[in-house]
């Protein structure tokens, strides 16, 4: 949800900013932070909660493994975005007037504010798949104990008991 809100802020500083310089006006950084603060806030979430999953989830002595597969679906992500932009400039970059598209080398001739509004628009997808596997999944406490398989605290276990 951050993700969503961020891209929509990052839109709307966009157009602001590419407004504002048609005219003249030179616009402070500041307005970076809302949407930094956001996207940054969403992936501290994001990666807190996936890591703890990994964790909870494994199986006991595939604690390490699961960090790295944790640490491989970050790359997984660096990975499409990747993509993501590839096509993004290969559909848009041939725009009017032989302007460089929604990615264009000079910002004052791209159109990012749509780009931001696509990431949303993504993300928004993106949080109804996760809504729908998330409302379906069963954690493994759960599943082990309809089975009948009862877990041992780690805690009892360290200490002995």
């Amino acid at each position: 949800f951050l993700s969503i809100v961020g891209m929509a802020a990052a839109a709307i500083v966009e157009r602001h900013r590419l407004t504002s310089s048609t005219h003249g006006v030179t616009l402070t950084v500041f307005l970076l932070m809302p949407q930094s603060l956001l996207v940054g806030a969403g992936e501290a979430f994001t990666y807190m909660g996936q890591l703890d999953f990994f964790l909870r989830e494994c199986p006991k002595g595939m604690k390490t493994m699961s960090t790295g597969l944790f640490l491989s679906t970050c790359a997984l992500g660096f990975f499409f975005s990747t993509v993501i932009v590839t096509i993004v400039h290969k559909v848009t970059g041939h725009g009017p007037r032989g302007t460089g598209g929604w990615l264009a080398d000079n910002l004052d001739q791209g159109r990012l504010d749509y780009f931001y509004w696509l990431l949303a628009v993504m993300s928004a997808i993106n949080i109804v798949f996760f809504t729908i596997a998330a409302r379906g999944y069963v954690y493994k406490e759960k599943r082990l104990a309809d089975a009948g398989i009862e877990l041992a605290d780690e805690e009892a276990m360290i200490v002995g008991h």
